[in-house]
């Protein structure tokens, strides 16, 4: 059934001010990574506005469209910014994460990976920060839940910085697992391993600054994997950024490209093994821009392999 990838040239439409890390280059070097991976994307449809209110009140998603600008910018904190064309992207972003699940659910892809942005795991349910706009790993779970009547899915974060945001999304929601691995201390200042959620269904991971690929892989040999499994999910999210790199400008964990083709793999090896390989990645974080593409493409690669 093999990898789908959805992409669209309207995420180059959220346009960050000057020196803002998250900035539209990105895209380009997501771009050679999906072609070193020998995948072809696909257009990612605009998302519908149900969709985002599966984890975002009326009144949030009201407050981000008025305050869009007609030219320049317009700041919703000091990190996260709104250009003429966010909204869109955002909402399309969202949308990609939505036809993803979709077509893993329908069979027409083993696994997916979403190339939007403005990335969306900072995003809480009424407060826009960290460069993001809606909860799009949440967005995806709930419509798993609530449109495909799924009754066990796990999202795993390996951004450098904790998921705070769909924490606060699905910190009642006792049918998805939510495992965020992340250096501590580090901005959002969220993320304490005490953090479990409502029923006990959240596993956060600090992970100290320069520890390194090996230690997190000691981390998730013995507590995300083991998780995963118990759980028995019938869908895999991830939401995959790629800012803990050793050349990441934002932090210091000091990745390497091949620990993403690790993670991966073993994700993906969790996949096999309880829900037919169905897995659907999103783009988080990742500033380097040399870093990203060659992080992107290991992921990516791994993918593949798997839904050949």
């Amino acid at each position: 059934m093999g990898t789908l990838v959805y992409t669209h040239p309207g995420f180059a439409g959220h346009v960050t001010p000057p020196g803002h890390p998250e900035q539209v280059a990105r895209l380009a070097s997501v771009a050679r990574a999906i072609a070193t991976a020998g995948l072809t994307p696909v257009d990612a449809p605009m998302g519908d506005v149900a969709d985002v209110l599966r984890c975002h009140p009326q009144s949030y998603f009201d407050k981000v469209a008025n305050t869009v600008p007609a030219r320049g910018w317009a700041a919703l904190d000091g990190d996260t910014h709104l250009s003429p064309g966010s909204l869109t992207a955002a909402l399309r972003a969202v949308g990609g994460m939505v036809a993803a699940v979709d077509a893993v659910m329908a069979g027409t892809a083993t696994n997916a990976f979403v190339a939007g942005r403005p990335p969306g795991h900072h995003a809480e349910t009424a407060t826009a920060m960290g460069f993001c706009l809606f909860g799009t790993v949440a967005i995806g779970a709930k419509r798993l839940l609530d449109h495909h009547g799924l009754s066990r899915v796990a999202i795993v974060d390996f951004d450098v910085h904790h998921g705070n945001g769909t924490q606060d999304l699905l910190w009642d929601e006792s049918r998805v697992l939510f495992i965020s691995s992340h250096q501590m201390p580090l901005y959002p200042g969220s993320g304490a391993s005490q953090e479990r959620g409502a029923h006990g269904q959240i596993i956060n991971i600090p992970l100290r600054t320069g520890s390194g690929g090996a230690a997190m892989r000691a981390a998730y040999d013995a507590q995300v994997f083991p998780a995963l499994a118990a759980c028995k999910p019938e869908f895999i999210l991830i939401s995959a950024g790629f800012d803990a790199h050793e050349d990441d400008p934002l932090a210091g964990l000091n990745w390497q490209d091949e620990d993403y083709a690790w993670i991966t793999r073993r994700l993906l090896d969790i996949a096999d093994a309880h829900c037919g390989g169905r897995v659907v990645s999103t783009l988080e974080g990742g500033y380097d821009l040399e870093a990203l593409q060659y992080s992107v493409a290991a992921h990516l690669g791994a993918m593949k392999e798997r839904g050949e």
